[in-house]
């Protein structure tokens, strides 16, 4: 119900209370609360001279505040996209529906997990995320050489010895695997295994240091390390646990969006005309 002033209205929603002009409730004018204004809703009800609806006024704050600016920005630990998709349904705000049904925008939480054990002359790495593109990333960044065996005795003692690349192990599109350092139990012909992660171009042997630049590499990627463990204290077996997450755009009604919104209102007036 408007107040004293014609421009201003009150709405409870769900018990909520929001003012706003009724304008920013006419943006769209196939809208449910364009409706309201002029009572041809059901929907809503006229309780102590406000405009009220059962509806979630939690969310209803960014439906008006979409209104209001014509943007969707939404704080970094939402998380409620179906919740928020029905309220725009119910209201009847498609282009914001549309919007809201794509999947590329929502923010997900990824969580990447290294497990490292650390052996006398070797180390082995075995990386699981929950988004294979960050795996499929990794592993065109990580490098693995092998020095190759020799036959011949005097060259087997040469201070650089060959390098051959080795294909990194891929138990399923989640996990990688691999290894540094010498593994003497393996056998004489086992080589020491070298790693790269680029940018950086050193071939390191050592797992701590592999280790840590992997780490550095996670934190300049947006992770952050949110929790450590020993897995395995006899086998020296120690997880690392990382998150990120990816916040959507904020959308601003083009013109373009403009257009495609007076399409579908063309479109469902001539429906409704038929």
């Amino acid at each position: 119900m408007t107040t004293g002033n014609k421009e201003v209205v009150t709405l409870n929603v769900g018990g909520q209370k929001f003012t706003t002009l009724v304008s920013t409730l006419r943006r769209f004018s196939d809208s449910k609360l364009a409706r309201m204004l002029d009572g041809s809703d059901p929907e809503f009800r006229v309780v102590n001279g406000q405009f009220f609806v059962d509806r979630d006024g939690s969310l209803f704050k960014y439906i008006l505040d979409y209104l209001r600016t014509r943007q969707v920005s939404l704080p970094p630990d939402f998380f409620d996209y179906e919740g928020l998709t029905r309220e725009a349904e119910f209201y009847e705000i498609r282009l914001l529906v549309d919007y809201l049904s794509k999947d590329s925008i929502r923010q997900r939480l990824e969580i990447l997990e290294v497990r490292f054990s650390l052996q006398e002359t070797h180390s082995f790495f075995r990386i699981f995320c929950s988004h294979s593109s960050t795996i499929e990333m990794l592993a065109a960044r990580i490098c693995v050489f092998a020095e190759q065996a020799s036959t011949n005795w005097n060259y087997a003692y040469q201070p650089q010895k060959p390098m051959a690349p080795m294909p990194l192990q891929r138990p399923s599109h989640h996990d990688l695997v691999f290894q540094c350092g010498t593994n003497y139990s393996a056998g004489e012909e086992f080589a020491a295994r070298y790693v790269t992660i680029q940018p950086d171009d050193r071939k390191l042997i050592n797992g701590t240091n592999v280790l840590g630049l992997l780490v550095d590499i996670l934190l300049k990627e947006g992770f952050r390390l949110i929790n450590t463990r020993t897995v395995s204290s006899e086998e020296k077996v120690e997880c690392y646990t990382f998150e990120r997450i990816k916040r959507p755009q904020i959308l601003t009604i083009s013109d373009g969006l403009r257009t495609e919104h007076a399409n579908h209102q063309t479109k469902h007036s001539k429906t409704q005309r038929k």
